[in-house]
């Protein structure tokens, strides 16, 4: 370990600065249901100055996919290292221990070599509306992890919220499952300042931990987790006034791609809040709106990031620090008519931005082009941080991109699997095609999609299975895809 401290220091140029024996902290920064839309990014609607003013510090990998666009296995698949189709983990409701009872996670396994491991927020899948359970790990933290303690919603939308769940609670209703539980309306523009919501008091905790650590040499892995812009959209009212929603443009691409199975993607809205009309009575105004509500919750995560930051700057750790920033997967706004949703193998909803800032590293402010794999997060920072690198997590190390602007990984494409109704999709993304295979419970194929992305909207739009231009192209990935993630594997939950 000392001999890979000492090639991390030359090769980076002063990575550890004043902490030359140290190992580099990391702040990791996870945000929910963000799709890489941000101004760094090429958004030209969306306010993130924090975001796009670290991206200029960082490299931006255009093209990073989750292995699962639902919130509980993307996240066990990057904390674990490992695919959803060797856990079995592509729902909601079991813990990953409990799957993979030996697992070391990425926050454990940097706790098991010296560092104090600490978090904020939402890291593993949390069911913050109901609050009736977590997929929390205890073992991979120092310390027990700390949730905000302000509710979901402002004053008024929780006042409802407690009142419906008082007249269900009368009339006899019981809450078996998470989702259940009575919410409230889908947004909230409370005016309020910003730890009055839960990300605001997030922001307020990890800032509270760096300052704590001011005169603290012990390195330290901090996963600092934001809830928005999940829903409900809620967020302080300065951030909803940063947006004119009749001046809001709707999505133009909304049908389902042509030749796509129906079950590829949800359309419709998210229905279970109070209130929500019917989608087919929703009008352009009300979309507008919903997505103002959207916009409104990315520019709050911005500034309790920007918090975050400053306080990691005065702490005096921020040179010695590993800093990402990523999205959980991605979401669907409108395209192919699907209002609030993310279960699908299509790029809206697998590709998350992600920024990672490397003391000492030569590439700030460049772009990544290649597909890679949020599974590949554990290896990557264990090898940045001058660690080992474990044998168990199944991503591939990228850390000599961050040295070498000419470097090429060994693996180029980036798989995503979603189970719908009984179907498995497994789907495999190259430079420049999608390949997606669907099985039943026999394993036997059901349908297949074969997407030329050549037009750089990362949208599908026609499938091109069946077309025999394509046919070397859809063998070589299905033979990776088969390669990565055989569909002999358990189908698991």
């Amino acid at each position: 370990m000392i001999k890979k401290l000492v090639y991390l220091f030359c090769v980076f140029g002063g990575v550890l600065s004043s902490h030359a024996a140290d190992q580099p902290n990391v702040l990791f920064i996870m945000a929910d249901d963000l799709r890489p839309q941000l101004g760094c990014y090429g958004d030209p609607v969306v306010k993130t100055p924090r975001l796009d003013a670290f991206a200029e510090e960082s490299l931006r990998f255009n093209r990073a996919y989750v292995q699962s666009a639902v919130c509980s296995p993307s996240r066990n698949s990057m904390m674990s290292g490992l695919r959803p189709n060797t856990t079995g983990l592509r729902g909601f409701g079991v813990h990953l221990r409990d799957a993979v009872p030996d697992v070391v996670t990425l926050p454990q396994y940097f706790k098991e070599n010296g560092y104090h491991s600490q978090a904020f927020g939402k890291i593993y899948h949390i069911y913050d509306e109901s609050m009736l359970g977590d997929e929390n790990d205890p073992e991979s933290w120092s310390v027990p992890l700390q949730w905000p303690s302000v509710p979901v919603w402002g004053p008024e939308q929780n006042a409802l919220r407690n009142r419906l769940i008082a007249e269900a609670r009368a009339a006899g209703e019981a809450f078996d499952h998470p989702h259940d539980w009575p919410r409230a309306e889908t947004w909230d523009d409370s005016d309020v300042p910003d730890e009055k919501m839960q990300d605001g008091e997030t922001a307020l905790m990890a800032a509270d931990f760096l300052k704590s650590r001011m005169d603290n040499e012990e390195p330290f892995f901090l996963a600092v987790g934001f809830l928005r812009p999940h829903l409900p959209f809620n967020a302080p009212k300065k951030y909803w006034e940063l947006y004119e929603p009749e001046t809001i443009e709707l999505p133009t691409f909304r049908d389902l791609p042509e030749g796509a199975p129906k079950w590829a993607v949800s359309q419709g809205i998210v229905a279970n809040y109070h209130n929500m009309p019917a989608f087919e009575s929703i009008d352009e105004a009300f979309l507008k709106r919903y997505i103002q509500a959207y916009l409104a919750c990315i520019s709050y995560v911005d500034a309790c990031f920007g918090r975050v930051i400053d306080a990691l700057e005065a702490s005096g750790h921020a040179d010695n620090t590993i800093i990402v920033f990523v999205g959980d997967h991605g979401y669907q706004m409108g395209e192919y008519d699907s209002w609030g949703h993310k279960h699908s193998n299509f790029e809206i909803s697998t590709r998350a931005p992600l920024l990672m800032k490397v003391p000492g590293m030569e590439r700030a402010g460049e772009v990544y082009e290649e597909p890679m794999e949020c599974l590949d997060l554990y290896p990557t920072l264990a090898d940045l941080a001058g660690l080992e690198v474990p044998e168990g997590p199944e991503g591939q190390s990228l850390a000599v991109l961050f040295r070498d602007k000419e470097a090429i990984p060994e693996r180029v494409f980036a798989c995503s699997e979603m189970k719908r109704k009984g179907r498995v999709g497994r789907s495999i993304r190259d430079r420049d095609f999608r390949y997606t295979e669907w099985r039943n419970a026999s394993g036997m194929i059901v349908a297949r999609e074969l997407y030329h992305h050549d037009d750089g909207s990362f949208l599908e739009k026609e499938n091109v299975i069946g077309q025999e231009s394509y046919r070397d192209a859809m063998a070589e990935l299905r033979t990776q895809l088969h390669e990565l993630v055989p569909h002999q594997a358990p189908e698991g939950k």
